[in-house]
C-alpha cells in the first residue's frame, strides 16, 4: 500500500531530490485566501510560506511522460524534467492502487509502512511552479521565479504528468500577475463543449500508438491567456486540476480488473475483501461471505490506546438475510434433532469453525470466551493428527462460515412451533386514493400478486394467510371465508377502541378462498368510487392489524396504503407541524424527531407480536414522515414513497416495489446477537429494528435488504496471534413457520502498528458507517454540529495516519493512505446529502425518509447513493454486454453532443444534451428531434433498434440490481429538470452551499495541518 500524497511545496524541510526548479531568487510570500462556499462551513485559508533554500530542489520525483511528447526546456537553470513512458493508458488513466504516486521516491520507510508516492498539489501562495510540457508547438517554460503566485495551481495530474501548462511566456515577457486573491472556486473560462475561446489542448497521458482521437477542451488542461489580455470579470482563478485528484472511477475501475476475475475465497484470516462496485464470486471456507459481512476494516487494533489515536471506528454491516448469486450455495441447514445445536456453556456462543476440540476430542474449548464445554455423545468423534476432527467436511458448522440451525420448541415462543405468518392488506379509501386511481390500481394487481407470496423450503404453495382491511375515518373489514358466495364487510367506527369485529374467516389461505377474494377485490372500488371523505386515521389501522394477528397467534405482515396526514378524531392523530424556517436552528432536530411517543408505543406492542409493517406512502403535501414511519422503522418494515402520484408516470415504480416487497424473503419474529472474543464487544448498533436490553437486537421482521451496523469498543487487550472473532446469530420464523438460527462467523487480524490498520481498512463501510452515525446524529443535536463532527472525525483518522505512518515530508502536501483515498470525496457527499445540507427545493418529509432508508442500506447501496455512477449511453457497444466506462459525477464531464445515465439508487436520470445527434434521439425517443422530447416519459420507447435494445438492456440490469424501481427522469439540457440533475453531479459546488471535492480535499488538507501543528 503506498500513501497518495497532494501536496504543495514544501517550506524549509530537506527534501529528497527531485526536479530543480530555478534560481534561488527568494519570493515575497502572499497570503491565498481559501473562498467560503458553504454556510459557514470553512475559515479563510491563508498561510505565509517562504520558497524553498537555496540550493535545494523541491520534493517532487521525475516526471514521466507518455508518447515522448517534446519537451519545454526550462528557461532558467536547474536539471531538465526526466521522461519516462508510462504503461499504455486511456484519457483519463489514473495509475493502478498499489502505487498513486508519480515516479520513484526517495524516503525511508516508517514503522513499516510502504512509502508514500507524492503528489503536488497546489502549492500554496509564494512558490515557484513547474511548467507542464504541452504538444502546442510554442514552447512553455515555468513563471519567472521573481513573480509571487498567490493562490494555489493546479497540480501534477495521477498520471505523472505536472498540471495544466501556465501561459507561454518569454524571457521579455510579465509573466503571471498577482491574481485578485489567490482564491480557487468555480470561477473559470468556458465550459468544455460550450464553445471554447482557447486552441489546442495540452496532449496529458493519452494512449500511447497511433493518435489519439481529439481530446475535448478542458479548463484545466489549457494554457490560460495573460490576464491583462481578459477582461475584468473573466481574469481565471487557478485551480487544482480535478484530474490530479483521487478519481472514484478509477479506483472502482482499478479493483474490477485486479481482483474481478479471481474467486474471493474466505479461508484466511482478516482479508479485505473486493470493493462492492467490482463483480466476483465467494467460495466459503470459514469465514462468512463479505456479502453478509462487511468491516470498516479487518485488522483492528490491539488497544483501545491505539484505536482511539486512529479514530478509526470499528463496524461491521451485517446483512444477515442476504440474496446471493445463483452461482453461490446458498447457508446449508444442519438439524441436530431434538438436543439442538451445540453451544458453548458460558457464552452461548455456536458451533463453529473456530472452536477447538482437545481430549481426544471429548470436549472442546470456546474460541468466544475460553470456557471447555463436554462435547454431547452424539456428537463426538475423533480428531485427526493435526488436530481437527475427521468429520470436520462434512459438517457446514466446523467448516463453512455461514450456516443455518433448525431450531427446537426451546428457541420458540411459549415453548410451541410457530404457524405461518400472515399477510394483511390495508388500502386506504378516502377521496385522494379513489379519485388518484390508486385503490383500483392495489385491486387489480393484488389479484395476480397473491399467486407469488414467498414459499418458503420445497413447498408447492405457499403457506401464508392473507387478511383484508380498507379504511378512511372509519375502518371497514372483510370476511372472505371459502364457504362464503361473496365477501361480507363489517366497519368498525369506534377507532378509539379499536377490536377486530371477526376471527374466523379474516385470514385465508389464498388458493381456498380464491373466487371471494377476487370478488373482493373487483367490488372495493366501486364501493369507494363516489366517496367524499378526505379525512384519515393511521394508529388504529395498525393497531386492527397488530390485534388480528395476536388472535390468529402468528407473526406477520402488514402492508399499508396510506395517502395523507392523519387529522380525524382518533388515537395517533396529527397536526401539521412542517415549518422550513427551523432549518440551520438548534431547533432543527425536531423535524427528524416524531410529534408524539404514541407511535413508539404501538411500535413496541407490534414487535412482542413479530408484527412488522410496511408503508406504502402517496402523498400530495405534508404527512410528517418522521412520526408514520416509527412503526416501520421499529419493526424492521421498510417505507415506499411517490409523492404526487399519479397514475401515467409511477404505476411501474409502485408495482414493480409492490411485487418485490410482497415476494422477497423476509424472517419474522427475529432476534439477533452478536458475540466477539475476548477484548472487544458490540456497543452500538444502527438500523431499522427494536431494542428492549443492550445486547438483542428485536426484529418484527427482516427481509433480504436489511442491514444492522454493528460498532465495537475494546473492553481489553487483543493478541495478534489470536486475532478478534465475530459471530452474529439470528433467530427466525421462515415464512413456512420454521424457527431457525442463521450463523455467520468472521475472523478478523490485530495489530500493534497503525500501518498494518491503515493499509486494512474499507472506505465503503466506512462511508455507510460514518453516514448512519450522522443521521442518527440528527435527531439530538443541531445539523452543523454533526457536519463538523464528521470533518473532525475524518481529519484526526488522516492526520493520524499522516504523523505515524506517512514517511517524513512538508507539511503542504496531503498525504492519504491508499485504501483511504477516496474519504474526502465521499464523506463531501455524505455532508453534502439532502438530510445534512438541504437545498430549498427539499421538503422536511423527503429529508425523513432518506434518514430512515439510509439507516438501513448496504455498503452497495450507501456507495451509488452518495456517489452516484453515471455513463455515457453515446459511448455504449451495442454488440457487447459490457457497460460503457462511467465516468466522474461533475458538469464538466458532459458534453452538448452527448446522453448520459446518471443512477443513485432511487432514481435512474437520462441526461440528453441540446447538440446530440438527430439519428440517436431518434433511436433511443421515437421523435425526431431534441425539442420534441418529452420529459413527462417514466419509462422508454420499446423501438427496434439496437442502440435502443442495449440502453434498455442497461437499465434492467441496474433495475435488477437495486433494492427499489427506480424512477425514471428524463432531462434535457438547459430544461427545468437541470437543477435537479445538478444536484446528483456531487464533485461540483452543490446549490445549498456545498463544497466541491475539489474545494473541500483543500479544506481537508487544511484542517489535517492544524491538528499536526
Amino acid at each position: 500500500m503506498a500513501g497518495m500524497t497532494i501536496g504543495s511545496v514544501p517550506t524549509s524541510a530537506a527534501l529528497p531530490a527531485g526536479v530543480g526548479y530555478g534560481p534561488s531568487t527568494l519570493v515575497p510570500p502572499a497570503s491565498g485566501s481559501f473562498t467560503a462556499t458553504g454556510s459557514d462551513l470553512y475559515t479563510p485559508y491563508s498561510s505565509s510560506q517562504g520558497p524553498p533554500p537555496a540550493s535545494m530542489t523541491h520534493g517532487l520525483p521525475p516526471t514521466s511522460l507518455s508518447q515522448g511528447v517534446p519537451l519545454a526546456q526550462p528557461a532558467f537553470s536547474g536539471p531538465p524534467l526526466s521522461m519516462q513512458r508510462l504503461p499504455s493508458q486511456g484519457p483519463g488513466y489514473a495509475p493502478p492502487p498499489s502505487s498513486t504516486g508519480i515516479g520513484p521516491s526517495n524516503y525511508p520507510s516508517t514503522t513499516g509502512a510502504p512509502r508514500p508516492s507524492t503528489m503536488q498539489s497546489p502549492p500554496l501562495s509564494g512558490q515557484a511552479l513547474a511548467g507542464l510540457p504541452a504538444s502546442q508547438p510554442n514552447h512553455l517554460s515555468s513563471p519567472p521565479p521573481q513573480q509571487a503566485m498567490s493562490g494555489p495551481h493546479p497540480g501534477p495530474p495521477m498520471t505523472g504528468l505536472q498540471g495544466p501548462p501556465p501561459p507561454s511566456t518569454h524571457p521579455s515577457q510579465p509573466g503571471y500577475q498577482i491574481q485578485q486573491n489567490g482564491s480557487f472556486g468555480q470561477v473559470r473560462g468556458p465550459q468544455p463543449n460550450y464553445g471554447g475561446a482557447y486552441p489546442g489542448t495540452s496532449n496529458c497521458g493519452s494512449q500511447p500508438g497511433p493518435p489519439p482521437p481529439p481530446k475535448r477542451l478542458d479548463p484545466d488542461s489549457i494554457p490560460s491567456p495573460q490576464l491583462n489580455e481578459l477582461p475584468p470579470q473573466q481574469k481565471p482563478r487557478h485551480r487544482i486540476d480535478p484530474d490530479a485528484i483521487p478519481s472514484p472511477i478509477q479506483v472502482i475501475e482499478d479493483d474490477r480488473n485486479n481482483r474481478g476475475s479471481e474467486p474471493f475465497v474466505t479461508g484466511v484470516r482478516g482479508q479485505v475483501p473486493p470493493l462492492v462496485t467490482t463483480n466476483f464470486l465467494v467460495k466459503d471456507q470459514g469465514n462468512a461471505s463479505p456479502r453478509y459481512i462487511r468491516c470498516t476494516s479487518y485488522n483492528i487494533p490491539c488497544t483501545s490506546d491505539m484505536a482511539k489515536q486512529s479514530q478509526v471506528p470499528l463496524a461491521a454491516v451485517i446483512k444477515p438475510l442476504a440474496t446471493l448469486p445463483t452461482e453461490e450455495t446458498p447457508p446449508y441447514l444442519v438439524d441436530h434433532g431434538e438436543s439442538g445445536p451445540i453451544r458453548c456453556n458460558r457464552c452461548k456462543a455456536y458451533m463453529c469453525p473456530f472452536m477447538q476440540f482437545i481430549e481426544g476430542g471429548r470436549r472442546f474449548q470456546c474460541c468466544f470466551c475460553s470456557c471447555v464445554t463436554e462435547v454431547p455423545p452424539h456428537y463426538f468423534q475423533h480428531l485427526d493428527h493435526t488436530g481437527k476432527r475427521v468429520d470436520f467436511y462434512d459438517r457446514p458448522e466446523l467448516s463453512l462460515g455461514s450456516y443455518e440451525f433448525l431450531a427446537t420448541v426451546d428457541y420458540c415462543k411459549n415453548n410451541k412451533f410457530p404457524d405461518p405468518p400472515a399477510f394483511i392488506f390495508m388500502i386506504d379509501v378516502s377521496y385522494n386514493a379513489v379519485k388518484s386511481g390508486l385503490v383500483r390500481l392495489i385491486c387489480e394487481e393484488l389479484k395476480s400478486l397473491l399467486d407469488y407470496l414467498p414459499r418458503g423450503g420445497n413447498l408447492e404453495e405457499s403457506a401464508i394467510r392473507v387478511g383484508f382491511v380498507t379504511y378512511n375515518k372509519v375502518l371497514h373489514f372483510y370476511n372472505v371465508k371459502s364457504s362464503l358466495a361473496q365477501p361480507q364487510m363489517m366497519v368498525v367506527s369506534d377507532v378509539a377502541d379499536m377490536f377486530v369485529p371477526l376471527l374466523d374467516g379474516f385470514l385465508v389461505n389464498v388458493n381456498e378462498s380464491r373466487t371471494v377474494i377476487t370478488s373482493l377485490l373487483d367490488q372495493i372500488p366501486e364501493m369507494f368510487a363516489d366517496t367524499r371523505e378526505t379525512e384519515t386515521v393511521f394508529a388504529p389501522v395498525i393497531q386492527a392489524g397488530l390485534d388480528a394477528l395476536k388472535a390468529a397467534e402468528c407473526a406477520g405482515k402488514l402492508f399499508i396504503f396510506h395517502t395523507s396526514l392523519p387529522i380525524a378524531e382518533a388515537p395517533g392523530k396529527l397536526k401539521n407541524r412542517d415549518d422550513k424556517k427551523l432549518i440551520n436552528t438548534d431547533k432543527e432536530k425536531v423535524l427528524f424527531q416524531p410529534q408524539t411517543n404514541f407511535y413508539s408505543n404501538v411500535a413496541k406492542d407490534c414487535v412482542a407480536q413479530g408484527c412488522c409493517v410496511d408503508l406504502f406512502l402517496f402523498p400530495n403535501q405534508y404527512l410528517d414522515v418522521a412520526t408514520l414511519g416509527v412503526v416501520t422503522y421499529q419493526t424492521g418494515g421498510s417505507i415506499y414513497k411517490y409523492t404526487y402520484f399519479q397514475l401515467e408516470t409511477d404505476q411501474e415504480r409502485f408495482l414493480n416495489d409492490l411485487r418485490r416487497d410482497v415476494q422477497k424473503e423476509v424472517g419474522f419474529d427475529a432476534v439477533m446477537r452478536v458475540r466477539t472474543s475476548t477484548g472487544i464487544r458490540a456497543t452500538d448498533f444502527f438500523g431499522a429494528f427494536y431494542m428492549s436490553n443492550t445486547t438483542d437486537v428485536e426484529l418484527a421482521g427482516l427481509d433480504c435488504d436489511k442491514t444492522i451496523t454493528v460498532e465495537f469498543k475494546h473492553d481489553d487487550k487483543l493478541s495478534e496471534d489470536s486475532g478478534a472473532l465475530l459471530q452474529c446469530a439470528l433467530l427466525y420464523t421462515s415464512s413456512a413457520g420454521q424457527r431457525r438460527l442463521r450463523i455467520h462467523n468472521l475472523s478478523l487480524n490485530c495489530c500493534t502498528q497503525l500501518a498494518d490498520l491503515y493499509r486494512n481498512c474499507e472506505t465503503d463501510t466506512l462511508i455507510n458507517y460514518l453516514a448512519k452515525y450522522a443521521y442518527r446524529g440528527v435527531l439530538n443535536n443541531p445539523v452543523k454540529t454533526v457536519r463538523d463532527a464528521l470533518i473532525n472525525q475524518c481529519a484526526q483518522i488522516l492526520a493520524c495516519y499522516r504523523k505515524n505512518c506517512a514517511s517524513p515530508s512538508s507539511a503542504g502536501q496531503l498525504i492519504l493512505p491508499e485504501c483511504m483515498k477516496l474519504l474526502p470525496v465521499y464523506l463531501n457527499c455524505v455532508l453534502k446529502s439532502d438530510v445534512l445540507q438541504p437545498g430549498p427545493e427539499v421538503s422536511t418529509d423527503d429529508r425523513a425518509y432518506i434518514r430512515q432508508l439510509v439507516t438501513s442500506m448496504d455498503v452497495a447501496e450507501t456507495n451509488v447513493f452518495f456517489y452516484p455512477r453515471l455513463l455515457p449511453l453515446t459511448k455504449v457497444d451495442v454488440d457487447n454486454d459490457a457497460l460503457p466506462a462511467a465516468i466522474r459525477n461533475s458538469e464538466e464531464r458532459l458534453s452538448k453532443g452527448d446522453m448520459y445515465l446518471l443512477e443513485n439508487g432511487l432514481n435512474i436520470f437520462v441526461w440528453v444534451g441540446v447538440n446530440v445527434q438527430q439519428g440517436l434521439i431518434q433511436n433511443l425517443f421515437g421523435v425526431s428531434s431534441f425539442s420534441q422530447i418529452s420529459n413527462t416519459m417514466s419509462t422508454l420507447p420499446i423501438l427496434e433498434n439496437p442502440f435502443s435494445k442495449k440502453v434498455r438492456s442497461i437499465m434492467d440490469m441496474l433495475q435488477a440490481q437495486r433494492s427499489r424501481y427506480m424512477k425514471l427522469v428524463i432531462v434535457k439540457q438547459e430544461d427545468k429538470f437541470e437543477m435537479l440533475f445538478k444536484h446528483f453531479l456531487v464533485e461540483d459546488k452543490s446549490m445549498s452551499g456545498g463544497a466541491s471535492y475539489v474545494d473541500f480535499l483543500c479544506h481537508m488538507h487544511k484542517e489535517i495541518r492544524q491538528l499536526l501543528s
